[in-house]
């Protein structure tokens, strides 16, 4: 289900992401990471030179309507990856495996994440957890399946964590975070989603690890940073974590649009004349004067 890059645009692969990493910092080109979740977007995202585009289990926060992602399933999680496939051409494309695709069995994880690159079309997949993932991430590599790791706050893990809360804030929670991160550089991870953790923290990470770290909520010192396209456009409903910058505010323009066209319609304004199609003017020459015999 690969799609050849665009004419002109080199593509991003998994080698080259890890590439990054052995650059001197000083002239290291940065990792830019956004979510996707339909075509239109995905054809967006990478037109505008992408590196990472994230089909994420956010998709259940911000498209399904869930109170959370835990209740995405992977049928759900492989509809919206393949739309985003047929519109990504030069990005790495990269699909979460959803919460109960990997908590059961090693075997059955391996399946998942096959089902994701045969029939989803994506590059590589994405698995929250540190150390206790270890097993699964080596088996993922072994079977050749590139792994994303996520560490820090893992959205699948919010009832564990007592909801969505920065992690890393005392000595024990470091000292855990690092052991993660030194974990799934171990199995094979070729990057790592710092999500909601100190900012010196990130940076301690990102400087001991030789994979890239992507930082979500996580400061500027990370290799790379990602944010949900809703949040990026300003499609979130309600409040926005601290970290998600906003660069457009489509909710106010889609409001205003949808509302014009509402009272255009309402008053009649809207099809004009030009808007509509009309009948050759022979045919329409022919029934005005059998109208008028």
């Amino acid at each position: 289900m690969s799609v050849a890059p665009a004419v002109g645009a080199e593509k991003v692969t998994v080698p080259g992401i890890l590439a990054r990493k052995s650059i001197p910092e000083n002239s290291r080109r940065r990792i830019t990471c956004l979510t996707a979740y339909d075509f239109p977007t995905a054809r967006l995202l990478d037109d505008a030179g992408v590196d990472i585009t994230l089909v994420g289990d956010s998709l259940g926060m911000v498209v399904l309507g869930y109170d959370n992602t835990l209740a995405v399933t992977t049928d759900e999680m492989l509809h919206h990856l393949r739309a985003v496939r047929r519109g990504t051409r030069r990005a790495l494309l990269v699909a979460d495996m959803p919460f109960g695709s990997y908590h059961v069995s090693l075997n059955e994880s391996v399946r998942d994440a096959i089902r994701f690159i045969k029939e989803g079309g994506a590059e590589a997949v994405k698995i929250e957890g540190g150390e206790r993932r270890m097993d699964l991430i080596l088996r993922l590599v072994e079977a050749e399946i590139p792994v994303m790791a996520h560490i820090g706050l893992t959205p699948q893990s919010i009832h564990a964590l007592g909801g969505f809360r920065v992690q890393g804030r005392t000595e024990s929670a470091a000292a855990k975070l690092l052991r993660d991160a030194r974990a799934v550089e171990h199995a094979g991870a070729f990057s790592v989603v710092l999500e909601s953790v100190p900012r010196e923290l990130a940076a301690e990470v990102t400087r001991e690890l030789q994979i890239p770290t992507i930082g979500i909520g996580a400061g500027p010192d990370c290799d790379g940073q990602v944010l949900v396209f809703h949040d990026l456009v300003g499609l979130t409903q309600g409040a926005s974590p601290k970290f998600a910058r906003r660069y457009a505010d489509l909710s106010s323009e889609i409001s205003r649009a949808a509302s014009e066209f509402c009272e255009d319609v309402r008053n009649g304004r809207f099809p004009s004349d030009a808007e509509s199609y009309h009948l050759p003017s022979e045919l329409r020459e022919r029934r005005a004067a059998t109208k008028h015999a």
